[in-house]
């Protein structure tokens, strides 16, 4: 047998054991729901949008139910910026006034939605549109802030998920459609009043609503490390009580401490595992939850 009829057998083979290995994790995973929350610079970035979309497609044809759950900062700015007005950022959150509201439903309720869902439908998988326009999924009531001298603080148009209509989109799930959701609520006291609502706490929401295996953050970092400069010190699997340890040494860095007690609170809630991954990596999606090892951060509850 020549030298090259070799290599061509060594690398079929090793394509087999990479499927043999993602057996064990799509017959666990089968008909189980995963909320992956899209937004920040991975949306911007063309290819990496569209390999996680594949990632998407692939996930629903072996058998899991995907619901994506996604913000649109980026081009919410750009739009609002095209108007002349200026953002306000309090705490985090986009202060929305009528004027920014009008720009976040277009831009997030619509077009990025839209976009998205024809995206996954143009790579052969089937998607739907969860908007206002369609069918709502997400309810909710002004968000309530509290300054420092317990004074109230005017998000305007800010809000919290109160309810989610799982039914709706568990029908979507069980019919092979991939929902699309975007992170706005309608008012649960029936007013008809439109909310804007942080991604994160829209898709903790979503998959808290539908008992959901695992919820997906995408991010720009590759996970939860010991060093936050070296990305060889990432930790591939973190229990509760070890991530409250590195939040009180400072081992995790500032900026992504909101996030890990976003997600300890999950778990707490009932979601079985989080996992934060690099969106702009290839087959990130893939990598993480068809592998014994994984590419990102999973947390979990202590045993």
């Amino acid at each position: 047998m020549g030298n090259g009829l070799l290599v061509e057998n060594r690398s079929a083979i090793e394509k087999a054991d990479v499927l043999i290995e993602a057996l064990r994790w799509i017959r666990q995973f089968r008909d189980k729901v995963t909320v992956i929350k899209l937004g920040g610079s991975i949306m911007e970035d063309a290819e990496a949008m569209r390999h996680l979309l594949i990632d998407i497609v692939f996930m629903e044809t072996v058998g899991m139910r995907p619901v994506v759950v996604h913000g649109g900062g980026n081009a919410i700015s750009q739009a609002m910026a095209e108007a002349g007005i200026e953002p306000n950022f309090i705490r985090g959150r986009r202060a929305t006034d009528a004027a920014t509201l009008d720009i976040v439903e277009r831009v997030l309720a619509g077009e990025t939605n839209g976009k998205i869902a024809e995206s996954i439908n143009r790579i052969e998988g089937v998607a739907e549109q969860l908007n206002f326009s369609t069918t709502n999924v997400l309810f909710g009531r002004r968000l309530e802030l509290k300054d420092d001298d317990g004074s109230s603080i005017d998000l305007g148009f800010v809000g919290e998920v109160t309810r989610v209509d799982a039914a709706s989109i568990l029908g979507r799930c069980s019919q092979g459609v991939v929902p699309v959701i975007p992170s706005m609520c309608l008012a649960d006291d029936g007013s008809g009043e439109k909310l804007n609502v942080n991604a994160d706490t829209a898709a903790t929401a979503v998959a808290l609503a539908l008992d959901a295996e695992k919820l997906v953050f995408l991010s720009d970092v590759n996970g939860v490390r010991r060093d936050k400069n070296d990305p060889d010190s990432l930790i591939h699997s973190l229990c509760e009580s070890e991530a409250h340890g590195l939040i009180d040494s400072r081992a995790i860095e500032a900026g992504m401490i909101p996030k890990i007690e976003a997600c300890l609170d999950t778990l707490e809630r009932g979601v079985r595992k989080v996992h934060i991954i690099d969106g702009r990596l290839r087959h990130s999606l893939l990598l993480e939850i068809y592998t014994s090892r994984g590419v990102g951060t999973e947390i979990i509850r202590d045993r």
